[in-house]
């Protein structure tokens, strides 16, 4: 009877998981540039409770960690001369923070008080020259597809989009930042193309994670019942053995 609690039980706490990571989605379907995440989940085949000779062993329900969906979201217009948005999927803005490399898909920039163009959380805007200092008495910036930022038709500096071949060298930090947490090289990505005054959205879908909510309940319910069966039978055996003795 334990094989069966124990296998429920492992399949609750990934259940459990599984809730906090849909629920982190619904709260940021409006926070930009956010990936839509879902839980991996595997099995692991451990020794039975009892008769652990016997063979084959019980199947455990496995966390095997957070897998991202790094899809286009959709663009959204802000107007916002420094709002920028990456047309392509899988190319990030190449940032400098916390001493390292960072990387983002929310293009809401501003300039801090020496004119370098920045991130909301304070994180530098690197170009392909490093910094990009802009100076607010030639006006408005205008950037082109390609990146590059001119100031009264004179170029002052381009934005490093670049992107990875293998997107699971990225590692989630907070302000909606990525970094680098393998040996994977940034190259440059040629192919997207930097839409000015726009952001681009998360691409989560609201209606299909709430739809996970209740199937995560529904099926947390469902384990806890057969959980709750299992220790009512193996109850009623210890006490029927316990009156033929």
């Amino acid at each position: 009877m334990e094989n069966a609690a124990y296998a429920g039980l492992s399949r609750q706490m990934t259940l459990r998981r599984e809730l906090d990571v849909v629920a982190n989605n619904i709260a940021n379907a409006d926070t930009n540039g956010f990936k839509v995440e879902q839980l991996l989940v595997g099995t692991e085949v451990g020794e039975r409770a009892r008769n652990a000779f016997v063979r084959p062993g019980v199947s455990f329900v496995l966390d095997n960690g957070v897998g991202r969906d790094f899809g286009q979201g959709a663009l959204e217009q802000t107007g916002r001369t420094l709002d920028f948005a990456i047309e392509g999927e899988g190319a990030f803005f190449k940032l400098q923070y916390g001493g390292g490399e960072a990387y983002t898909r929310d293009g809401a920039f501003t300039l801090d008080p020496e004119g370098r163009l920045t991130t909301e959380g304070g994180a530098i805007v690197q170009g392909d020259a490093g910094e990009i200092i802009l100076d607010t008495t030639l006006g408005q910036p205008a950037v082109a597809a390609d990146g590059t930022i001119s100031q009264n038709g004179q170029p002052v500096g381009r934005l490093s989009v670049v992107r990875f071949d293998a997107l699971a060298a990225l590692e989630k930090g907070g302000d909606g930042l990525y970094r680098n947490a393998s040996n994977a090289v940034a190259i440059e990505a040629t192919d997207a193309r930097v839409r000015q005054g726009m952001l681009e959205g998360s691409n989560v879908n609201p209606i299909l994670e709430i739809t996970n909510l209740i199937e995560i309940q529904r099926a947390y319910e469902s384990v806890s019942k057969m959980i709750e069966n299992t220790n009512d039978l193996s109850r009623r055996s210890v006490e029927r053995l316990g009156r033929v003795s």
